[in-house]
């Protein structure tokens, strides 16, 4: 469980945890707008998105806020987080190992599917293992509101990436329920397969697929490290479900979700509504050299594969500090050797990188300054030998200024401070957004937004808060005609 401990340092943190000050990494900040505005502004941002989307203004009154069960949805966050639980011994904290279709990630979508249905959602599974849970609506021809995101995580997680969105959405529903509260569209939660990417290779895959970008049949194709097929995987857990994959367009779709970053907390705000996605491209580097033995053969003489991966890690530094390329970040995620002995030069070396700049332009630079290096380092040395397989690309998505200000008018109302901000990280967000007018809400975390780590950590009032905001955008996209 994540029980905080403040009595004595008033610092949240996990049983048998330790404070630790970290680099600061996160989503790009843009020009900081603290908003307390209410009234003549609010009423004239909900008029355009009206206007955005072709519609005309609600007669009725404006709903009112809507404030969710907060305990409740902490005790969500912490049971779904036991499934794939494990100790972490570097941090001695409890951290959540859930790759997508996994045993453990078909028992958390089992949990989820259950409180959906307790929660009176009709619930349908499609091809891609995607889950839909819908609240209907007074028209049930209408368009519906969509909200959402992912439970499967990476092997070294927390409790909150994707699931706070999942079941925060659940939560909404809820306290609509409740309250008695109708509306005019229906509501559905979404829990898109293999967000993380981690497992097969692309992310944000199954609300990809839904939205059109990649097929079904390359999704069912893409095999993890020991083989299996997505579709074989969807088969054996039984999520290959009945429902075709294509996602028809809803009216809106806005997603709840941790911020994995400083920004929030820097700038002491408890809401993010977020602008944009920067875009993300991922390669697979395999460096092909000649065995050898280490004390044998001189140094000139080796096609050492370990030392060209070596030098591509540092090459990629180099572009991020020149500044020449934006705001370009670069990551080695994954660098393994062949055949790995003391004693044998590397004969082959596989590596990822991963690349997320918020400038296309700058992005494809980036990506041929790479690819340049990669051609003169194969160059450099006989017997030594490169191929490059992209494994996922996405472009920079901007999201919706209509329901970026439905957001920023229902945290004013809440009485919450908020920011709007650029998104490092990917998002199912960024996909649904080519069917439909998108945004996110980010929730602030702890220890500098950590996340992809144990230590991944928001407060349950931080949560209840984003899930507040959330359940009184979705009422009030929900009622209009």
């Amino acid at each position: 469980m994540l029980t905080p401990l403040t009595a004595a340092t008033g610092v949240l943190a996990w049983p048998g945890s330790y404070v630790l000050l970290l680099p600061k990494a996160g989503p790009v900040l843009q020009r900081p707008r603290i908003s307390r505005a209410l009234g003549r502004r609010a009423v004239t941002t909900t008029h355009r998105f009206h206007h955005r989307l072709g519609r005309q203004p609600m007669s009725s009154p404006t709903p009112d806020t809507v404030t969710v069960n907060g305990d409740r949805l902490w005790q969500s966050l912490m049971a779904l987080a036991e499934i794939g639980a494990y100790d972490d011994e570097r941090t001695g904290l409890r951290g959540v190992d859930r790759l997508a279709l996994t045993d453990a990630d078909a028992a958390g979508r089992r949990l989820v599917i259950g409180w959906m249905e307790e929660a009176g959602l009709a619930v349908r599974v499609d091809r891609m293992g995607n889950i839909y849970g819908r609240r209907e609506g007074t028209d049930p021809t209408a368009p519906p509101v969509l909200t959402g995101s992912h439970i499967d995580s990476v092997a070294t997680a927390g409790a909150f990436d994707g699931c706070l969105g999942v079941l925060g959405g659940i939560e909404v529903v809820r306290t609509l329920n409740e309250r008695g509260i109708t509306t005019r569209r229906p509501i559905e939660v979404g829990v898109f397969t293999e967000e993380e990417g981690v497992r097969f290779g692309t992310d944000m895959l199954g609300s990809a697929v839904a939205a059109g970008r990649l097929t079904l049949e390359y999704a069912h194709a893409l095999t993890d490290r020991d083989g299996r097929t997505l579709g074989g995987e969807l088969a054996r857990t039984g999520f290959d479900g009945p429902v075709d994959v294509r996602l028809d367009p809803p009216y809106a779709y806005v997603e709840c979700h941790i911020e994995q970053g400083p920004v929030l907390a820097e700038n002491d705000v408890e809401i993010g509504v977020v602008t944009a996605v920067q875009g993300i491209s991922w390669q697979e580097i395999t460096v092909h050299g000649r065995a050898a033995h280490a004390g044998t053969t001189p140094t000139h003489l080796r096609a050492d594969a370990g030392l060209a991966a070596a030098q591509i890690v540092v090459h990629l530094r180099a572009l991020v500090d020149s500044g020449d390329y934006g705001d370009l970040r670069a990551t080695v995620g994954h660098l393994m050797v062949h055949p790995d002995l003391t004693n044998i030069v590397p004969a082959r070396a596989e590596m990822t990188v991963d690349l997320r700049n918020p400038d296309d332009v700058q992005m494809a630079r980036a990506e041929e300054a790479l690819a340049s290096f990669l051609r003169d380092l194969e160059d450099s040395r006989p017997g030594l030998s490169l191929s490059v397989r992209r494994m996922a690309r996405t472009a920079y998505v901007p999201f919706d200024e209509g329901v970026r200000k439905v957001i920023a008018r229902a945290a004013d109302d809440h009485g919450l401070d908020h920011i709007s901000l650029l998104s490092g990280a990917g998002h199912d967000a960024q996909e649904i957004a080519a069917l439909c007018p998108t945004a996110m809400i980010f929730v602030r975390g702890e220890y500098d937004g950590i996340s992809h780590n144990p230590r991944e950590y928001s407060t349950p009032e931080a949560c209840a808060h984003g899930v507040d905001v959330l359940a009184t955008t979705l009422l009030r996209l929900a009622d209009q005609d």
